[in-house]
C-alpha cells in the first residue's frame, strides 16, 4: 500500500519579525520564542534558523513555536527561517526573514530625568512583539547621548509612552497592546549610577478601565501616576496610580472619565493639575482638553471641565510657572494656546498658532520657560516658538529638520539641549539650544 505524503511547508509570517541585538525574541506569552505562521505543518516539523535545527513545536493549526537562543541574536544582521516536513514527500518551505536590528524599533516616546539619563520607548516590530526601552546617559556638556547597553523589554506589546519621576528613582512605560491584549503599565527601578532600569511591575489592563494605555505621566511631587487610556467605547478616562516610595510599584486608585478618547496628559509643574488631551468621535472632528485638580493627598482627580482644542489633539505642555497650557493638534496642523486661571486652574483659550504638517509631540523649556517647540510628524521637523511671558502668546521662531516620521520630543531640564525620536529612521535628533533665542542645532543622531 502506498505511504502517503507530508505536504511542502509555507511561511505566512514571524512573530516578531525582528529583535534587538543582544536582546530578546519575545512574544505575549514566553520568552526566547518565535511564532511561525503558515501551512502545512506537523507534530514532527522543524524550524530551521540559517539551516540549523531549533527545538520546534505545534503550537496550533497553521503554528510553530521554535525556541531562540541569545547567540542566535547576539550580531546585527538577517537570519534565514525554514520549515522542514521530513518525507515521503515533504522538503523544506519558502525563506522568511527575520532581522537583528541595532537597538529599538519604533521609538515613540522620549523622557529626560534631572539631566543625567534619557530613555525612549520603543513600539517594537510589530504584533507579537514586546516593545523595549533604550536607555541612555547624556554627556552635560555637550548633550550627545550614549546608549548603555541593549533595550530592556517593556512586558507588553506597543510600548508608547515612557515617563520618569522628578527624583530620576522610578521609570514608567505605557503599552498599548497593539489591539492583541488591553495593555498594560510598566514600572522599573533606576540604577542612580548607570541608569539601567530592573522591571519591578507590571500592571495589566482591562477594558473597560485600563485599556489600551497611551500615554503616562508621572505629577512632580513624584506620589501619582496617571495614565491615558485611548482604548475602549468613547469616552475612555484617566486611570489613577500611587506610588510607593521605596519600591516604584503602582497601586491603582481607580480610573477618571473624559471628555472624549483619552490620548495625552501633563501634570502642571506645581502638582495642583493635570490636563488631558481628548479626540472627538467620528475622528477628524474638533476634540477637547479635559482638566482635572490633583488632590495633593491621595492624587485623586476631581473635574474642573473641559475645553475645545483642534483636530485630533495629541500632546499637551505646561510651562514650568504653570501660567499656560499649549496642545499640538495633529489634524488642524495647528496649536492651541491657552491661559491657565491660577487659583481653580481653569482654561481659557488664546487661539491657534500654525505648525508643520501633522504635528504630535510638545514640549516647553521647563528652565527658562521661554520657548515651545512642535515636532510635526508628517513634515519631519521641529517648529520653535518664543512665548510672550505676560500673554503666554507664541510666535514663530523657525522650523528645524528632524528624521523620518518624528514622534515626540524632550527639553533637558538645564534648557541647552532637545532630544526627538524619529520612528520612521529609528534613532534620536540631538540638539542644542541657543538660550537667547530658542533656535535648535542639530549635534548628531544616535540609534534606538
Amino acid at each position: 500500500m502506498p505511504t502517503a505524503s507530508n505536504a511542502t511547508p509555507t511561511i505566512n509570517s514571524l512573530s516578531p519579525s525582528c529583535a534587538p541585538k543582544g536582546g530578546q525574541v519575545l512574544n505575549p506569552f514566553v520568552n526566547g520564542q518565535l511564532l511561525v505562521n503558515g501551512q502545512n505543518f506537523f507534530a514532527s516539523s522543524i524550524v530551521r534558523w540559517n539551516g540549523s535545527d531549533r527545538p520546534t513545536t505545534l503550537s496550533g493549526s497553521g503554528q510553530l513555536t521554535a525556541q531562540i537562543s541569545a547567540s542566535d541574536i547576539a550580531a546585527v544582521g538577517t537570519a534565514a527561517v525554514t520549515v522542514f516536513n521530513s518525507g515521503p514527500g515533504g522538503g523544506s518551505s519558502n525563506t522568511s526573514t527575520f532581522t537583528i536590528t541595532a537597538g529599538g524599533v519604533g521609538p515613540q516616546s522620549i523622557a529626560v530625568d534631572a539631566g543625567k539619563f534619557a530613555y525612549v520607548a520603543n513600539e517594537g516590530c510589530g504584533d507579537s512583539a514586546f516593545g523595549n526601552v533604550t536607555v541612555y546617559t547624556i554627556d552635560s556638556t555637550t548633550g550627545v547621548l550614549t546608549s548603555i547597553g541593549p533595550p530592556v523589554v517593556s512586558n507588553d506589546e506597543g510600548a508608547h509612552s515612557v515617563s520618569v519621576d522628578h527624583f530620576g528613582k522610578f521609570v514608567y512605560v505605557a503599552n498599548w497592546g497593539e489591539g492583541d491584549t488591553a495593555g498594560s503599565v510598566s514600572a522599573y527601578t533606576v540604577n542612580a549610577t548607570t541608569g539601567a532600569l530592573t522591571s519591578v511591575q507590571i500592571v495589566n489592563g482591562t477594558c473597560p478601565g485600563l485599556c489600551a494605555p497611551w500615554s503616562v505621566v508621572v505629577d512632580p511631587s513624584g506620589k501619582f501616576a496617571y495614565v491615558a487610556d485611548e482604548g475602549g467605547f468613547a469616552p475612555t478616562g484617566v486611570s489613577m496610580f500611587m506610588i510607593d516610595a521605596m519600591t516604584g510599584t503602582l497601586t491603582s486608585t481607580g480610573t477618571i472619565p473624559t471628555g472624549g478618547r483619552a490620548v495625552s496628559l501633563a501634570a502642571a509643574p506645581q502638582g495642583n493639575f493635570t490636563y488631558v488631551t481628548t479626540r472627538s468621535e467620528p475622528p477628524g472632528s474638533t476634540g477637547a482638553v479635559s482638566m482635572y485638580s490633583i488632590n495633593a493627598v491621595n492624587g485623586d482627580l476631581t473635574p474642573i471641565g473641559t475645553i475645545p482644542a483642534g483636530t485630533n489633539p495629541a500632546s499637551v505642555a505646561v510651562d514650568p510657572m504653570g501660567k499656560f497650557a499649549y496642545v499640538a493638534n495633529t489634524g488642524s496642523n495647528d496649536v492651541s494656546m491657552y491661559n491657565i486661571h491660577a487659583t481653580t486652574g481653569a482654561l481659557t483659550s488664546m487661539g491657534p498658532i500654525a505648525a508643520g504638517t501633522g504635528p504630535v509631540s510638545v514640549a516647553v523649556d521647563q528652565d527658562s520657560g521661554k520657548f515651545v517647540y512642535v515636532v510635526n510628524s508628517g513634515s519631519n521637523d521641529v517648529s520653535t516658538y518664543s512665548i510672550n511671558a505676560t500673554t503666554g502668546v507664541l510666535t514663530l521662531v523657525g522650523r528645524t529638520a528632524a528624521g523620518l516620521s518624528p514622534t515626540s520630543i524632550a527639553i533637558h531640564p538645564s534648557g541647552k539641549f532637545a532630544y526627538v525620536t524619529n520612528s520612521g529612521s529609528n534613532d534620536v535628533s540631538m540638539y542644542s539650544i541657543d538660550l537667547a533665542t530658542g533656535a535648535l542645532t542639530l549635534i548628531g543622531t544616535v540609534g534606538t
